[in-house]
């Protein structure tokens, strides 16, 4: 880019700064995007942009790979039902390690290495939850062992660290209400009760799809926005399908919780998260009211 290319670049972020100014936005970081270091770290830099522009970013991270490898070393292995984990008393062990040990610390340093503010908050301490109900084809029920959904927040910890201008850094886990022991969240569900009871201007999606496809076998069909509706419809119809379903809905139930937009982004791709908030024409997926 020539001087005159940078210079029109940030006239054209001009107005989205400007919206976006004081506002919250919620990015969940998970799948493929997670897997490259120096990759997270360009993503875990674009968020100190955000810090500095006077934005208040809330990462919420998974870590499912690393998670699989943990318990392929200790021995566990890894079983999913209905896109869930399945969390024994010994597998929530792992989980709790690897996610708020491991990987939270990580991406912690990572934006205190770029010049931002960030702290690692447990989930524990941000989400309760009660054991998930699932049921099989046949509708009997299924035990997903310690895998959880999220009934209720607590923002306590995260205010403080929002109003000191920290960003907070939340792993997938949530407190059982009835013991107090710790339940595995899906890292999209826990994002979307998160966005839901704070209401954010934005809630964003890096993983490792490029965003909703007309044609789940043609990248070049991505859709760059969509209705509630038109998503709901994309699920009924089948071209939504698998491991996207539950994303998408978490979406709409967002939207209908007050949450303005939502966003599914391709996070392999460097800068994907400013190229979808600060550029006119986007680069994933934006699902709307």
């Amino acid at each position: 880019m020539n001087p005159t290319d940078k210079a029109n670049a940030l006239i054209e972020a001009l107005p989205y700064l400007q919206a976006f100014r004081s506002k919250t936005i919620v990015i969940k970081l998970g799948g493929a995007a997670m897997e490259d270091p120096k990759l997270v770290a360009k993503v875990m830099r674009d968020i100190v942009f955000l810090e500095v522009a006077g934005i208040n970013p809330i990462v919420v991270h998974g870590g499912g790979k690393a998670i699989s490898a943990a318990m392929e070393k200790s021995g566990l292995e890894a079983n999913f039902i209905n896109g869930f984990r399945v969390t024994t008393e010994a597998a929530i062990e792992i989980v709790s390690r690897v996610l708020s040990s491991e990987i939270n610390p990580g991406l912690v340093r990572m934006i205190r290495e770029s010049g931002g503010k960030a702290i690692g908050i447990p989930g524990t301490d941000i989400f309760f939850g009660e054991k998930l109900k699932s049921l099989d084809s046949e509708g009997n029920p299924i035990d997903l062992g310690r895998v959880g959904e999220v009934i209720g927040c607590q923002l306590a910890n995260m205010d403080t660290a929002h109003k000191a201008g920290i960003v907070p850094v939340i792993s997938p886990l949530a407190s059982e209400l009835a013991t107090g022991k710790p339940l595995n969240i899906n890292a999209d569900l826990a994002a979307a009760a998160l966005a839901k009871e704070l209401r954010v201007a934005k809630l964003v999606y890096l993983s490792d799809v490029p965003g909703l496809l007309s044609d789940p076998n043609d990248p070049s069909t991505l859709i760059k926005s969509i209705s509630r509706a038109q998503a709901d419809a994309l699920i009924t119809d089948g071209t939504i399908s698998g491991g996207m379903i539950p994303k998408v809905r978490s979406a709409v139930d967002a939207l209908n919780a007050g949450v303005r937009k939502v966003h599914f982004v391709d996070g392999r791709l460097p800068h994907a998260l400013l190229l979808e908030i600060f550029t006119d024409g986007g680069i994933g997926t934006e699902v709307i009211r």
